[in-house]
């Protein structure tokens, strides 16, 4: 009995332990899933950053039709509050912007919709605020590209815990944030309508 006593609890606690962190590794699978599909829905979808879509129409002075759109000439990044408020800012050359943010796409690449699934079916503790969406002119466009801009997307999780659930009641182990998670696509059409 005392040896049971003495051997029962640590056996337990690594028992429960090997569990908490099974599901850590799942979350980070599941973090690792979301990123990527939120990349591949931002990247076939209408952008966020409201004036994106008009982004290369417009021929800046000296440029003509069909010259590249150098590197750096935008980088629009949309967040969420923890409200859910969408908001996006263009920063280019260490100054930052607010631009016009369209929610109901931010809306889309987080939940999905009725055909494709968003970020929180992959990872269903995400929160919209844990979420941002970057979009960047990396050299690959040119000026008044009839299908619209060609950014680089790149889709990030960002202080998102792990959740500990026997460690955490059982020997009072706080949630851990989990690393910042990307992933980075070329943009396609930016277009829903398909």
């Amino acid at each position: 009995m005392v040896e049971m006593a003495i051997v029962l609890p640590l056996l337990l606690i690594l028992t429960l332990g090997f569990v908490d962190f099974g599901y850590a590794f799942y979350q980070w699978n599941a973090a690792d899933k979301a990123v990527q599909m939120g990349a591949r829905l931002a990247s076939i979808s209408d952008p966020i950053a409201s004036p994106l879509s008009s982004a290369v129409a417009t021929l800046p002075s000296g440029s003509s039709p069909g010259d590249r759109v150098l590197a750096g000439t935008y980088d629009y990044v949309c967040v969420a509050n923890a409200a859910g408020t969408v908001s996006c800012s263009n920063c280019v050359s260490g100054t930052c912007s607010s631009v016009g943010a369209v929610a109901i796409n931010f809306n889309l690449i987080y939940g999905g919709d009725a055909r494709r699934p968003g970020m929180a079916a992959f990872l269903p503790t995400l929160q919209k605020s844990q979420m941002k969406v970057e979009y960047v002119a990396t050299g690959l466009d040119y000026w008044t590209r009839p299908g619209g801009p060609v950014p680089t997307v790149k889709v990030s999780i960002v202080n998102h815990p792990f959740q500990f659930f026997f460690l955490g009641g059982l020997l009072g182990f706080a949630n851990i944030t989990m690393p910042d998670m990307h992933s980075t696509v070329t943009g396609e059409d930016l277009s829903t309508t398909y």
